[in-house]
């Protein structure tokens, strides 16, 4: 980064300005992020893949007459032994009561009662507007109070797609303040314990929370007036990304500082030069990042394709902060902010000896043994993926725990055909209506078919699944029906439904995979091809990425079977997982090998690998712990997905910094030695002397820092 805009933001007039600036911003930007909650769009089409065959059905639904905001309510009650006449007369005026509901969008049906007496079960149709998200769980409460009142030994549920959406809006009902202050508390423990400080911690805080704020409140303005789609859980990621990515360049920047205050006299000189030296690295990681969010505009899935932009600009905003407002609280609060342990001038770099720079000794003189045993090692853990199953999450799996919905679910898969209120449509034209019918209604899996609905020149065919809607068996039968609707009338014919859509997502989520994937590892190449100046270690660097995600999923699938007994996982788990190990992770590659790229200059290529690990170990371990318990807090949610995401993501970075960058990717680098840099300038530059012997720190200069000419 240019020295003279490192010297800008520790300039000591223009840090005042820099410091008034970013307050100004925060107090214009607080009220716009408490509105971005409202521009959540939550429905089913800010999910799906755009051209998926369930999504141009459900279209075409709306064209019919079919309005897409109608979502049924299954309410089911059983009582042991059978149903008594007075269940059945309060049953009866459950259903006049329902039937005067506001939300009720055509008649009540029901009671449907079940063959072995035991139970009865109401469809209550309701239609609660667009902005159903945040309808519909009062809604439903209202309905489970009045199903449940006063019937001693009749047990009431309401379960359906309308007790499986409320139950999901009630999870994420106050997950961004949840999620905030419970991010912020495991990294302030973290700060505190990495700084040993009752102050430092506050700056980098700070900075997170301004960068928060602002960040949200530009995808608010972006939201609002340039159509940029923002669901709930595009916005939970947020919170995380933020704090966590934004605490790890702080982490960077700071260590970088209170290293050149040992070399500096004046504190503001010591700030230009710990951002012209750790600026580059923190850009380079930061945009990284951002790109590869970006790349996510390529999915087909219209939640994935959300996350990119949403992510990349919470990024983009946070660097802004990071790199300009830290600077200038740091100089702005003087040495005393790092109180006990104040870094005075001419001070001994406490990296020079620490544990880095002895597991640099340990690995000096057996590096190639070191990388293919832990290669060999992180292989082995890679074994565990063959557990995970990311075919996609039953209704019941979604949810850690057994909200009512769920437990309506199984009770009316003992007494009633499996599917109830999740009905397969079929859209036709009107001239093949009779003939897609009554193919429809020949279809192996296909329990009911109703008559076709003709409206213009369409017509609607609405039928009943024999099996579970998000089973097998299920997705089964929509495949076959599929298959046997292209001989039908005009060939025309669109299956749409919940079973349909589900199924289109994990055909969309794996088409995303293999294309969305690539693509990341090809931008992150390019990046680091460009900031190395080397084709040899980016193409390392980027093999160990990948090798380390390979174990995080292993290791996480272990995880799952052992704490939340699922290792079923979303379709979309395998691409959130690689998008956040390896943009993220790259971000430890950055900080590691531009430091050693750095030190080669002057000390060749192996001795600088001793001395990038020993000088950079500390706060890439710092960074790791404070992106994985971030990202762990996603595991207190009762939602599965993010749960499991939270977990695999943590042990990713865990895995990252404590494994693969400080050891495999050093050894690798110790093995390859000035071949990492080919073919560039360095890469013919002689080793040099050989390295410090074992057990002794990396050669440093008067002051005790790293040596640097």
């Amino acid at each position: 980064m240019g020295r003279s805009f490192a010297s800008r933001v520790s300039h000591p007039r223009l840090k005042w300005v820099v410091l008034v600036f970013w307050l100004l911003v925060a107090a214009l930007a607080a009220p716009l992020a408490g509105r971005l909650t409202d521009e959540q769009v939550n429905d089913i089409a800010a999910w799906l893949p755009a051209d998926a065959e369930s999504t141009r059905a459900l279209q075409l639904q709306t064209e019919l007459g079919s309005d897409p905001d109608i979502i049924p309510a299954v309410v089911v009650y059983e009582r042991d032994g059978g149903l008594t006449a007075a269940d059945t007369a309060a049953i009866e005026e459950d259903v006049r009561l329902f039937g005067e509901l506001a939300e009720l969008d055509g008649t009540v049906v029901g009671p449907v009662p079940a063959e072995d007496g035991e139970a009865v079960q109401l469809i209550v149709p309701l239609n609660v507007g667009a902005d159903g998200w945040e309808r519909i769980a009062p809604v439903v409460d209202g309905i489970r109070a009045e199903a449940s009142d006063g019937r001693e030994g009749l047990a009431a549920y309401v379960t359906g797609p309308a007790g499986s959406a409320a139950d999901s809006a009630e999870a994420f009902q106050g997950i961004d303040g949840t999620l905030l202050f419970a991010a912020l508390g495991v990294v302030i423990v973290i700060l505190l314990f990495t700084y040993r400080s009752p102050v430092l911690w506050v700056l980098p805080i700070f900075s997170a929370v301004i960068a928060l704020v602002t960040s949200q409140a530009v995808i608010y303005l972006l939201a609002r007036h340039a159509d940029l789609t923002v669901n709930a859980q595009s916005a939970s990621i947020l919170t995380v990304l933020v704090v966590g990515a934004g605490t790890d360049y702080a982490l960077l920047l700071i260590a970088r500082y209170r290293e050149e205050l040992r070399l500096h006299t004046d504190r503001h000189e010591a700030m230009t030069e710990a951002v012209h030296r750790a600026g580059p690295a923190v850009l380079a990681s930061g945009g990284t990042v951002a790109l590869g969010m970006l790349c996510l505009v390529f999915a087909e899935m219209n939640s994935t394709a959300g996350l990119g932009p949403v992510a990349a600009i919470g990024v983009a905003v946070t660097l802004m902060v990071l790199m300009t407002l830290l600077p200038a609280l740091l100089v702005i609060c003087g040495r005393w902010v790092f109180w006990p342990v104040r870094p005075t001038f001419g001070s001994a770099e406490p990296t020079a000896t620490g544990i880095w720079a002895r597991v640099g000794a340990r690995i000096r003189p057996r590096p190639r043994a070191t990388w293919v045993v832990t290669s060999a090692l992180l292989l082995v853990a890679c074994a565990g993926v063959f557990l995970l199953s990311p075919s996609g999450l039953t209704q019941a799996e979604s949810f850690r725990g057994t909200p009512e919905s769920i437990q309506g679910e199984a009770v009316a898969a003992d007494h009633f055909p499996a599917a109830a209120g999740n009905s397969v449509y079929v859209v036709t034209s009107a001239g093949s209506a009779a003939e897609v019918s009554d193919t429809v209604a020949a279809t192996d899996g296909i329990a009911e078919t109703g008559e076709p609905q003709v409206s213009g020149g369409q017509a609607l065919v609405e039928a009943a699944l024999a099996d579970p809607f998000d089973s097998p068996a299920a997705y089964a039968t929509i495949e076959r029906l599929r298959t046997t609707l292209d001989d039908a009338g005009d060939g025309e014919a669109l299956v749409g439904g919940n079973t349909a859509l589900n199924l289109d997502v994990q055909e969309a989520s794996q088409r995303d995979d293999l294309v969305v994937i690539p693509l990341i590892m090809l931008v992150v190449l390019v990046v680091l091809g460009l900031l190395l100046r080397a084709l040899v270690a980016p193409v390392i660097l980027i093999a160990t990425v990948v090798l380390s995600y390979g174990a995080a999923l292993g290791l996480s699938a272990l995880v799952f079977e052992w704490t939340i007994g699922v290792t079923a996982t979303d379709s979309s788990f395998p691409l959130f997982v690689f998008v956040f190990l390896v943009a993220l992770g790259i971000d430890y590659n950055i900080f590691l090998m531009t430091r050693v790229r750095e030190e080669a200059a002057d000390h060749g290529t192996r001795r600088a690998a001793l001395i990038g690990l020993a000088a950079t170990g500390g706060v890439i371990t710092s960074a790791g712990l404070v992106l994985a318990a971030t990202f762990a807090v996603l595991g207190t949610l009762p939602l599965t997905f993010l749960t499991q995401l939270g977990i695999a993501v943590a042990l990713g970075v865990l895995l990252d910094t404590v494994v693969v960058r400080s050891v495999l990717v050093t050894s690798l680098t110790l093995d390859v030695g000035r071949h990492m840099w080919w073919p560039s300038a360095l890469a013919q530059r002689p080793d040099g002397p050989g390295a410090p012997a074992e057990g002794t720190a990396p050669v440093t200069s008067g002051s005790g820092a790293p040596a640097r000419s």
